[in-house]
Parts: C-alpha cells; sequence; structure tokens
C-alpha cells in the first residue's frame, strides 16, 4: 500500500489535485482495486476522528496568536530589536532576516507564517540594501524553517498526538537544534559576506537605542517565556498554553500597543481559520491513511525491510536521514510524521534511539524538506512573496541547505543537542 501509495499520490498532485484529496483518493483508489470497499468507508469515516482531538486544538490557537502579532506591527518590533542589536555586521540585514526568523519562531511556530510576515517586508528591504533577489529570498526561505523547530511548534504537536509524547518534552528539544541551525546559516551569511562584500545594514547602535528597540519588542518577546514557563511550571497544559498565547497577543495588539482595532479582528480571525483548517484536514487526511496503512500489515512489512538492511543503528539512523530528506521533497512535514512516525518511531526505539530524540530527527529532517526542491511548501511561498522564479530560489538556497543537512547529521548522531533541554528539566530521562 505505502509502496503504490506514494506514486500515486505525487500523480494526483501533479495534475492539480489538491493535497488533502491527493491523500484520500490514493488509498481510495487502490482499496478499490484490492475490493477492500469496506476499507475505503473507514478510510473517510477516519477522516472526522482524526481531528477529533483535544491536543490538536492548541494549533488553531497558535495560528491565531501568530496571526495576531503579525497583523498588530509586531512583526515590525522583532525587526527593528535584531536590526539594533546585529544590523551593523557585514551582510546585516541577511544577519537581522534570520535572527528574526529565530524570534518569531517563538510566536507562531509556522514557517509559512515566517515567510509571509517577514519575507514581505526584509525582501525588499535587502534588495534596496544592495543585494540581489534570489539571495534575500534565498535567506528568509531558509531561515523559515526555524519556524517549527524553535517552539512553539505545530509539527511538533503533530507528532506528540500521534506518537503519544509529551508536547512540552518535543518543545524543550526543539530549542538547542532551532539555534544550532540559526547560528549555522549566520555563518554561511559571514562567509559570503566577506566573500561578496555584501553591505551593513546599519551603523553600530548605541546603548540607549538598543534598549528602546528592547523596550519595543519586550511585550512581543515575552510570548514565548510566558508559553514554556507556563507549561514548564505546571501552570497549564500546552493545549491551554495556546489560548493563553491567543489571548496574551490579542491584549498586546489591542490594549498595550495598540497596533491593531477592532476591525481588523474579522480578517484576523478569517485568516487564522482559514490557515488552521487546512492544516487540520491535512491531519484528519494522514490519519484516516494510517489506519487503513496499519489494516494493511505495511508498518510490519517495511520495519522488517529496514532491519534487514542493517543491524548497526547508527547505518539505519543514515539510511533514515535520506529517506525522510527525500520524502521532505515531495511531502508537507505534518502528513508525512503521521505516515511514517507510527511505521518508523517504534523501529528505532527499539534499537535504543530515545524516542524525543527520533521526534527531533524526524522534525527537523522533514521541516528541512519544505525549503527543499522539487515540491518545498516554503520555496513556492517566498516565491509568491518575493516574486523571484522557484528554480531561481532553489538554486540561491543551496549553501543554506548544505549547512542545515550537517545540522541534521549532528543532531541524529550527537543526541544531547535535542536532549539537553528535557533531561535538564525533567521531561526526559
Amino acid at each position: 500500500m505505502l509502496f503504490f501509495f506514494l506514486p500515486l499520490f505525487l500523480v494526483f498532485l501533479m495534475i492539480g489535485l489538491p493535497v488533502f484529496f491527493g491523500m484520500l483518493a490514493a488509498p481510495g483508489f487502490l482499496l478499490w482495486l484490492n475490493g477492500q470497499e469496506r476499507d475505503i468507508a473507514l478510510l473517510y469515516r477516519n477522516v472526522y476522528t482524526g481531528m477529533d482531538s483535544f491536543p490538536l486544538m492548541a494549533i488553531p490557537f497558535f495560528m491565531l496568536a501568530g496571526e495576531l502579532m503579525n497583523r498588530g506591527g509586531i512583526t515590525m518590533r522583532i525587526v527593528e530589536f535584531s536590526q539594533a542589536m546585529i544590523g551593523h555586521l557585514k551582510g546585516g540585514l541577511a544577519h537581522v532576516n534570520i535572527l528574526s526568523s529565530m524570534l518569531f519562531a517563538g510566536l507562531s511556530g509556522s514557517a509559512v507564517a515566517d515567510v509571509s510576515a517577514l519575507g514581505s517586508m526584509l525582501i525588499p528591504a535587502m534588495e534596496k540594501n544592495g543585494y540581489t533577489r534570489k539571495f534575500a529570498a534565498a535567506v528568509t526561505a531558509a531561515s523559515s524553517v526555524i519556524g517549527p523547530i524553535i517552539p512553539p511548534s505545530g509539527i511538533m504537536i503533530i507528532y506528540a498526538y500521534v506518537m503519544g509524547e509529551s508536547v512540552a518534552a518535543l518543545f524543550l528539544a526543539g530549542i538547542v537544534p532551532g539555534v544550532m541551525i540559526g547560528l549555522s546559516l549566520m555563518m554561511v551569511v559571514g562567509f559570503l559576506a566577506k566573500r561578496n562584500d555584501f553591505p551593513a545594514a546599519s551603523r553600530r547602535a548605541t546603548w540607549p537605542e538598543k534598549g528602546q528597540a528592547s523596550l519595543k519588542a519586550f511585550f512581543p518577546l515575552l510570548t514565548p517565556v510566558i508559553i514554556l514557563g507556563g507549561i514548564l511550571g505546571g501552570i497549564f497544559t500546552p493545549t491551554e498554553a495556546s489560548a493563553v498565547a491567543a489571548v496574551y497577543a490579542f491584549i498586546v495588539a489591542l490594549f498595550i500597543l495598540k497596533t491593531m482595532g477592532w476591525s481588523d479582528l474579522p480578517k484576523v480571525l478569517t485568516k487564522a481559520a482559514m490557515t488552521t483548517s487546512v492544516v487540520l484536514l491535512l491531519v484528519g487526511a494522514a490519519m484516516a491513511f494510517k489506519t487503513v496503512v496499519s489494516l494493511s500489515h505495511t508498518p510490519e512489512i517495511l520495519a522488517n525491510f529496514i532491519l534487514g538492511l542493517s543491524d548497526n543503528p547508527y547505518i539505519l539512523l543514515f539510511l533514515i536521514n535520506v529517506l525522510l530528506f527525500i520524502v521532505g521533497m515531495f511531502l508537507d512535514a505534518g502528513p508525512a510524521i503521521i505516515i511514517l512516525g507510527p511505521i518508523l518511531g517504534p523501529i528505532f526505539t527499539d534499537l535504543g534511539v530515545h524516542p524525543v530524540h527520533f521526534a527531533i530527527i524526524m522534525s527537523v529532517n522533514l521541516t528541512v524538506g519544505l525549503a527543499t526542491p522539487p515540491m518545498g511548501l516554503v520555496l513556492f511561498v517566498t516565491s509568491s512573496v518575493s516574486g523571484e522564479r522557484v528554480e531561481t530560489i532553489a538554486k540561491a538556497i543551496l549553501p543554506f541547505l548544505a549547512v542545515q543537512v550537517v545540522a541534521i547529521f549532528l543532531i541524529t548522531f550527537v543526541p544531547q543537542i535535542s536532549l539537553f533541554m528535557p533531561q535538564l528539566f525533567g521531561f526526559a530521562k
């Protein structure tokens, strides 16, 4: 089923069928060919049951919080803060782009939201500052993948829901890898800035100017502190934390900063609802497909195949990274996690890989796939925002993808990069 599903699914995408319908049509067609009409009814019934989950309520609330922050002009404050801190460096605006993505990740948890919010602002600014549009777009696309790694993270909520892991443990496990990827991208920018003589974005900010920028960004940057602090302190669950984040973003935008009015709310709520519906429909379709796959004993067959390749966990981890990287080129991170997580997770847990460590390996790998040609979603969103062709961005992003691949292998073979934070706070053994 899984072997034939992926090619058929890609065929449906190429003829223009939306991803949600492709994820249901491909297994439905295969079940019909196999004469399993009874399982077709099970497939479509599980679309609803796959979405009907309390933990998944965190997704719409985090989407709403990110939308409120963006609409309220809070993105601009984050960019100004980043520019005050590192804008004086060579290649300053490219560094600002990456640091802004790292900070914005703590608000939205979405790569697409990152590109939409920061790209529309920073790509034109970088172009005016002497950068080529393709380079500005490539930096934006590459840094946006940090969004789902640094908490809060939509895909980690999905992984925790599917695999029965602690959301708090996954959130904590994503902090160090996310920061490491951000710093590695800055190293690439630093190298390219020297080679190509990129300009600084501005003069070095004075301490009063840094203080003023910090004060403006104080309330937005307090969001991840409230989210993680509340979860780690046992004050609220991750789902409740998402609701608190949305209420906090509402209060900050409307009453504290006063950068948004009541008339803006309908647009904010509509956009958050539309974005959420896309994600949850994909989750429902993927959960339905997962149910059918389990009935066909595909996980057991694939597990036996993988274990037959080698009994060395390091070799298997290398091979699985290659597989996930290829899958990430074609399939969005959320559906890929739901389909492959229950198949691959138990295999590597039995081999001695910590379940939280494997969750980060899978999440980071598939997230980087969002910016990987030929079908990386972030590439298409960046193309839409920048007006640059996808093929052009795909070529310009290669140096950044190279360091992200190195980071993936470091995360894979040095478990403490992922496990340090959750073990420090007692969420992993």
